[in-house]
């Protein structure tokens, strides 16, 4: 598998929210090869990552990247990162769940949105929920939804989303959440 394909096809990324971003920054699917770009490292600035070796981050990357190539309409895992022409400085991931409800609907998940600590203050998080939302939509989501901290509220407010329920949660050993 070449390094340089893409984890989903990049003509689902709108162009008008590439527009947006500073000169000479993009907005790409996720590649194989951003294991040495930088993508962890943006990761770690949202949560602890985690020593993944580069056959780890192969295996996982070629597992969700196969749930996507089943044909028009089969995606689960759109991974976009921003890429400052050297190295990715931002990151966010648009899972997509089937539903029985809603003829048969599907619902995005936004996860894992994280910017490099030296490129925060461009609006690249605004920019990446914006891109996230597009692809979405693209995809054929009835809505997007989100977890945030109360901390985060405001931004994802900023953004266009709105407080619609309560997140819970229950945690399970940590060792074995890092073997799924």
């Amino acid at each position: 598998m070449s390094s340089d394909t893409g984890l989903f096809p990049a003509s689902l990324i709108s162009a008008e929210m590439s527009s947006c971003l500073p000169a000479n920054y993009s907005l790409r699917p996720l590649q194989q090869s951003d294991f040495r770009t930088g993508f962890l490292d943006v990761l770690r600035v949202l949560t602890t990552v985690g020593d993944v070796t580069e056959d780890q981050w192969t295996e996982r990357y070629e597992w969700m990247r196969s749930r996507n190539m089943s044909g028009p309409g089969s995606g689960e895992y759109f991974i976009l990162v921003i890429w400052d022409g050297a190295r990715v400085v931002g990151a966010g991931t648009l899972v997509v769940e089937r539903k029985f409800i809603h003829d048969l609907g599907l619902v995005g998940h936004i996860e894992d949105i994280a910017v490099a600590k030296d490129q925060q203050g461009k609006k690249l998080g605004l920019r990446m929920i914006q891109a996230l939302d597009s692809l979405a939509d693209q995809v054929g989501c009835y809505k997007s939804i989100l977890d945030c901290s109360e901390a985060n509220e405001g931004f994802y407010v900023k953004c266009g989303y709105k407080r619609a329920g309560l997140q819970m949660a229950h945690y399970y050993d940590a060792a074995r959440s890092s073997k799924v």
